[in-house]
């Protein structure tokens, strides 16, 4: 099974670099990370499908 991760940047994201989140969606976690340090190095936080959820609830 492969651990690569199918990261995209929201709609919003204007493309022309700047300061934008990834996401990569699992069924069992949410991985978060900043757009402009990819790599497997790379710092990410890792939520529950439901976190996520309240989050962008919150923010509605």
């Amino acid at each position: 099974m492969s651990t690569d991760l199918d990261w995209f940047k929201s709609s919003y994201s204007s493309g022309q670099g700047g300061e934008c989140l990834e996401v990569a969606l699992t069924p069992t976690t949410v991985h978060i990370r900043d757009s402009k340090t990819t790599g497997t190095a790379s710092p990410a936080l890792h939520v529950a499908p439901s976190t996520w959820a309240a989050f962008l609830a919150a923010l509605a």
